[in-house]
């Protein structure tokens, strides 16, 4: 079980759990970016954009993160720091025989195209294999999504083939190309 919060910081960015305060910067990131990010998302819950409901996603956040389950984190600009421009997770964070997690992440689309996503994964994917001790590390994307494509690739992950359908995403099942990364360093746990 992890006991301390991440804040992990690059270069220009830096990459944390969200808190209550945090609240009206996550709103102003996914109601500015709705149209550029709903065609790659899920369909948004009712009450998504509204207080109460993030109230209960970053608890949630939290208690996923000190169980050992997810690492959910926004991403801000080292020179804006109450400003969220993307968002970056471990999800579905798994031991036994895989110790591995699937990656997921997005970029508001005024900052696309500057290397952000590229320096904010690097960043938690070293905490991934050097602090958790993961493994693998997954991630999918739809094959039309040329950028999500374009970082996996500069971060090393290897194409394991496609899969049909495999997501509902805006409004419709997508196929997803699934990717993987190994850590080289991995160690395996004491009993």
């Amino acid at each position: 079980m992890v006991t301390q919060r991440p804040e992990l910081k690059t270069q220009r960015l830096v990459l944390r759990l969200g808190t209550t305060d945090d609240i009206p910067a996550i709103l102003h990131y996914y109601r500015v970016n709705r149209a550029y990010l709903e065609p790659f998302e899920p369909p948004r819950p009712n009450g998504f954009y509204t207080h109460d409901f993030w109230q209960q996603v970053l608890t949630a956040r939290h208690q996923e993160f000190f169980e050992g389950q997810a690492v959910k984190l926004l991403i801000y600009l080292q020179t804006a720091p109450t400003q969220v421009i993307g968002t970056i997770n471990l999800n579905a964070i798994v031991r036994g025989a895989l110790h591995g997690a699937t990656l997921g992440y997005g970029l508001s689309a005024r900052h696309q195209g500057q290397g952000y996503m590229t320096e904010a994964a690097q960043r938690l994917i070293a905490y991934a294999f050097d602090e958790l001790n993961l493994h693998r590390l997954m991630a999918n994307y739809m094959p039309h999504n040329y950028r999500s494509a374009n970082v996996l690739k500069r971060l090393g992950f290897q194409i394991e083939g496609r899969a049909k359908d495999y997501l509902f995403i805006n409004g419709q099942w997508q196929d997803h190309m699934l990717t993987s990364l190994i850590n080289p360093n991995w160690l395996r746990p004491a009993p």
